[in-house]
């Protein structure tokens, strides 16, 4: 039997809630992690710092390693989606610079 469209919308949207809490656990590992390294008194541009972070995105992946950066991040991103997120938010403050 087919699911009523209420019920997929319904689905979609807890799904979307479990991707939004499981970004938003790995945005704030990943940013306290590049505050304990000591990003967060450096001053550079979030697109160098984005590129930064993708180069050890690849260093990673060259180990074999899976290309989702975690479990959950299977749904919705890529160890490089986290470290934008990550250079957008988690590790910038309010003005945007780290």
């Amino acid at each position: 039997m087919k699911k009523p469209s209420s019920k997929i919308r319904e689905e979609i949207a807890r799904l979307q809630e479990q991707l939004k809490s499981a970004e938003t656990r790995e945005a704030e590992r990943i940013g306290r992690l590049a505050l304990k390294a000591g990003l967060g008194e450096i001053e550079i541009d979030e697109g160098e710092l984005q590129a930064a972070f993708e180069e050890i995105a690849g260093r990673f992946r060259g180990r074999g390693e899976k290309t989702t950066g975690t479990k959950e991040a299977g749904a919705g991103g890529d160890a490089s989606t986290l470290a934008t997120k990550v250079a957008a938010g988690a590790a910038a403050d309010d003005s945007g610079e780290v």
